[in-house]
């Protein structure tokens, strides 16, 4: 257990970690009513409208890519989380006025969503990179477990409050409520003791520092693979607020307070995968993998749920692959990246992540309206399958590829001779000789 919470042993991530948790449960009880009232006051049960919404959203951080990467590299992320944070609080303040003024059209929600989006741009990077400026060493991937399950603690929390005060006070205040909920975060960071932070080597002012970031991609097949992986699940896997609002207003005629209670059961399977997460000492490719199968074995469980009760209980399962997807992911690519880089990489991470919804989330939506929400999370099931498969070829066809790190610890890539699968015994013995040699270098720089 005391593993488990280890980077809370640093009084600057714990004062980061509240701060963020508070922040968190106000932001899915905003995510809660948005998708609500999109669903039921400014559309006729259009998913297509929710679709566009959660495009304009994250659609910013994919454009943005070359900007946001360098940012949190170049500047002090502490004071650009301040300014990022303030600005989002500010803009569910403006909404939240709207909706309570009976103002708020889906046009100017739509509007609300994107400067959302183009602030969210820059303060993610910045915010997951920040992590390992608050924690250093081998508690860094304890420290990401640690997050991914604070953000679906809220969300546990935030749709199951946010579906009570939307069926008692209206969408309005939930708005003015998460407003209100970035103030524990801005006390948090002023508190955080920068001389307790990581020193961190600040991008240069030069020519070229934007595309710096992508080369080193380039010369990190294990980071594309994962990329490649992310992109398909999260473009059209991770559509959580489609599958949940159509499948509890389509399909099974529920209200407000059973849509905000399928969120938070969710969360139930998210919180225990992060957790889980936590306790690993490090982050592996095989885990990875099998997460992928499982997110697609539980989507296609929740896409046959016969009825409101058995579609709850499977999307704990859905929660559970999905955050230990997401968390494995992310600290695979956030711990063996060059902390100069770093910024940069995870910009790229989340814009390929969140940057495939504007593409996903409209067609999911589509889906939905077409042929119904079932048939929608089938799609989801399906790109677990895919990330499954994408993983499988990688490792099965690209073993030769390894990395290794030379005196200098600057990384290479290494090509071996390829050796046969099927053939002599001889063959195959050399060849479980040599996958044992790539495992324990992969093991030495935490790649796999």
């Amino acid at each position: 257990m005391t593993a488990m919470f280890r980077s809370l042993a640093g009084r600057n991530y714990r004062i980061w970690f509240a701060g963020a948790l508070v922040s968190n449960v106000g932001t899915w009880m905003q995510r809660t009513a948005q998708d609500w009232i999109v669903l039921t006051q400014l559309s006729d049960n259009d998913a297509v409208a929710v679709g566009i919404t959660m495009a304009l959203q994250f659609g910013p951080q994919l454009l943005l890519l070359p900007l946001t990467g360098l940012a949190a590299d170049r500047f002090d992320r502490r004071k650009m989380l301040m300014l990022t944070q303030a600005l989002m609080g500010l803009l569910g303040l403006g909404l939240g006025v709207m909706v309570l003024t009976h103002t708020a059209t889906l046009l100017a929600l739509y509007g609300f969503a994107l400067a959302l989006g183009i602030v969210a741009a820059f303060d993610t990077p910045i915010r997951q990179a920040f992590v390992s400026d608050v924690v250093q060493g081998e508690n860094v991937a304890n420290a990401v477990a640690l997050n991914s399950a604070s953000f679906n603690a809220a969300r546990l929390i935030g749709p199951a409050v946010a579906g009570v005060l939307i069926a008692a006070i209206g969408s309005g205040w939930v708005f003015v409520i998460n407003a209100g909920s970035f103030l524990a975060v801005l006390i948090a960071l002023r508190f955080v003791d920068p001389a307790q932070l990581a020193e961190r080597v600040h991008a240069g002012r030069g020519k070229g520092q934007i595309v710096a970031g992508f080369r080193y991609v380039r010369t990190r097949p294990d980071i594309i693979v994962v990329l490649c992986m992310i992109f398909v699940v999260g473009t059209f896997g991770v559509n959580f607020p489609i599958f949940t609002s159509t499948m509890a207003r389509v399909e099974f005629h529920q209200g407000a307070g059973e849509f905000g209670l399928l969120n938070s059961v969710m969360a139930i399977g998210s919180v225990f995968g992060a957790l889980m997460s936590a306790r690993r000492d490090r982050p592996r490719m095989r885990t990875l993998v099998l997460a992928a199968g499982g997110f697609g074995l539980a989507c296609t469980a929740a896409a046959l749920a016969p009825t409101y009760w058995t579609f709850a209980f499977v999307l704990v399962f859905v929660g559970l692959a999905a955050l230990t997807f997401m968390t494995t992911a992310n600290a695979l690519v956030q711990t063996t990246t060059t902390p100069a880089m770093r910024g940069r990489v995870m910009a790229l991470y989340m814009a390929i992540f969140a940057g495939g919804t504007p593409i996903g989330a409209p067609i999911v939506g589509a889906i939905a309206d077409a042929w119904g929400p079932r048939w929608a999370i089938a799609v989801g099931a399906v790109s677990g399958f895919v990330a499954l498969a994408i993983a499988i070829v990688w490792l099965v066809r690209f073993q030769r590829l390894r990395l290794r790190y030379d005196a200098d610890t600057r990384l290479h890539l290494a090509v071996t001779h390829a050796i046969p699968v099927v053939g002599t015994r001889a063959s195959r013995a050399a060849l479980r000789q040599e996958l044992e040699r790539e495992e324990a270098v992969a093991d030495r720089s935490s790649a796999v």
